[in-house]
């Protein structure tokens, strides 16, 4: 047909994971079509995600390579992170744990930016790319996959045919559950509020997770006398507290951040996320990969989850890419158990850590809160140890490392 849309590779997604790897790609000469149910440009508007992303320095160097950092508006380096607890209205606990640059080599531990500046970054690199194409909005409707490849239509009948087909559709993934594989996971009963404040004084590049009985009171720095919050409460509270007059929303947001940087105030929207743990038992089937949220989504406390999902990039873009160059085909089962076996170990540690600190964490059991008060104490006061923890947190990645994270080609 006159129509008919063929490529390498098809991407259903286009988000931060089905786009990098579509640049991926290009950048090796490999055609990858992406297709998304949401009009793409609607996506870098102020009002549609209020995040901001703790960018990894691995992940730095892959979107470095990839030519999209270069085109991030602002961010901001993460200097210093402290890990603390404590209770709503009462001082600090004394004991902490504290990261600087010197315990990660010299080095900014994360960078901020904010969700749509990487996502304009993403789609003007995408828009000079010659062997991608992006289709929005749209959306697959039927999909086969046999021994020649992936066929089948997009909504409105137009028919495509790929080698590959790979979900990036995030943790409701339509895609994952028409091809039968099944997700293990559990709700937290938490609901995240995510809005900007200002405050008084700089806040110097320092990250807080503040630990509360109601869960993280996560505060990341962003450009000027801003920072991001992310406040995990339990759902029903949460839905009162986002319900509150302005007044009354910034008097508990004050409560929770107290003074250390002056007076603090929200500005702008309130956003909130449902808060959860989801794990695919398979991230591959025939001629089908899982990417990112659609393979794995983890609690956010640790700021992980867009980092494990451009590290899947890396390993897949990597494989499929050897394979093509080497006339292999790109969809063929051993690319795909390569790339599963590569990456299920690092997002289950990542779920298995994330998920125990937010238990370990979110409750005001008074013995408890002494054990852990004490813990954190007594890794802030063990230098290998705590350089150890900033190294794991500001890479992650598990095993040979994919040269897009070390900043090279493909």
């Amino acid at each position: 047909m006159s129509d008919l849309l063929s490529t390498e590779v098809l991407i259903s997604g286009g988000g931060f994971a089905g786009l990098a790897l579509a640049l991926a790609l290009d950048r090796a000469g490999i055609a990858a079509l992406v297709v998304d149910a949401a009009p793409l440009a609607e996506t870098t508007l102020p009002a549609f995600d209020g995040r901001v992303f703790a960018i990894a320095p691995d992940v730095v160097r892959m979107l470095t390579a990839l030519g999209v950092w270069q085109r991030v508006r602002e961010s901001q380096p993460v200097r210093e992170i402290v890990v603390s607890g404590g209770a709503v209205g009462a001082p600090r606990s004394p004991f902490f744990l504290h990261f600087d640059e010197a315990d990660a080599g010299g080095a900014p531990l994360f960078e901020i930016a904010e969700n749509r500046f990487l996502r304009m970054a993403l789609l003007e690199a995408a828009s000079g790319a010659p062997h991608m194409t992006l289709v929005s909005p749209a959306r697959i409707e039927t999909a086969e996959t046999g021994a020649a490849g992936v066929t089948g239509t997009l909504a409105g009948g137009r028919p495509f045919a790929a080698r590959l087909l790979v979900a990036a559709e995030g943790r409701q993934s339509p895609l994952r559950d028409r091809f039968g594989i099944r997700t293990s996971g559990w709700s937290y009963g938490q609901t995240a509020i995510v809005c900007t404040v200002e405050h008084e004084r700089p806040h110097g590049g320092t990250a807080q997770d503040y630990f509360l009985p109601g869960g993280p009171f996560g505060i990341l720095p962003m450009t000027g006398n801003r920072s991001s919050l992310v406040w995990a409460e339990p759902t029903a509270r949460a839905a009162a507290i986002l319900a509150l007059p302005d007044a009354d929303f910034a008097a508990e947001t004050a409560r929770r951040f107290t003074d250390f940087l002056g007076a603090v105030r929200p500005v702008g929207p309130r956003w909130s996320y449902p808060l959860a743990t989801h794990l695919a038992r398979d991230y591959v089937a025939t001629r089908f990969a899982l990417l990112g949220d659609a393979a794995h989504g983890v609690h956010p406390l640790a700021g992980q989850g867009l980092n494990l999902a451009l590290r899947d990039v890396a390993v897949l873009a990597e494989l499929v890419t050897d394979a093509v160059r080497i006339g292999l085909d790109p969809g063929a089962g051993q690319v795909l158990e390569t790339y599963q076996r590569a990456r299920r170990v690092d997002a289950t540690a990542m779920a298995a850590v994330t998920d125990g600190l937010n238990r370990l964490f979110s409750n005001d059991v008074a013995p408890l809160r002494a054990m852990r008060e004490a813990g954190l104490g007594l890794v802030n006061a063990i230098a290998p140890l705590r350089r150890l923890l900033a190294t794991a947190a500001a890479g992650g990645n598990l095993g040979a490392t994919p040269r897009l994270l070390k900043g090279d080609a493909l």
